[in-house]
């Protein structure tokens, strides 16, 4: 979750630069934020089930660093896609 590095003055400076997406972009934006926000969801439940389940302590650790592993992969293809996406959007600006 704390692995999406995007450069936030970037895209904070609404002065020079107003958040219009181009209408391309815009759907594609949300779709893959909206997908984003689901996995960070269902890691957190399962996160939160794998907490509260076994009382051994060696086997929740396991577990929790599989779910970790397995949601890092999941989200690894969209946060590249949204790299692509910011470059795209970047590259508008010029």
């Amino acid at each position: 979750m704390g692995d999406t590095k995007f450069h936030k003055d970037e895209f904070s400076n609404g002065a020079n630069h107003p958040r219009i997406y181009s209408p391309a972009i815009q759907p594609l934006l949300q779709s893959l934020l909206a997908t984003l926000a689901d996995l960070d969801f269902d890691y957190e439940k399962e996160r939160e089930k794998v907490s509260n389940g076994s009382p051994d302590m060696t086997i929740k650790i396991r577990a929790l660093e599989k779910l970790k592993n397995r949601h890092r992969e999941r989200r690894d293809p969209y946060i590249q896609q949204l790299a692509v996406l910011q470059k795209r959007m970047m590259d508008l600006r010029t």
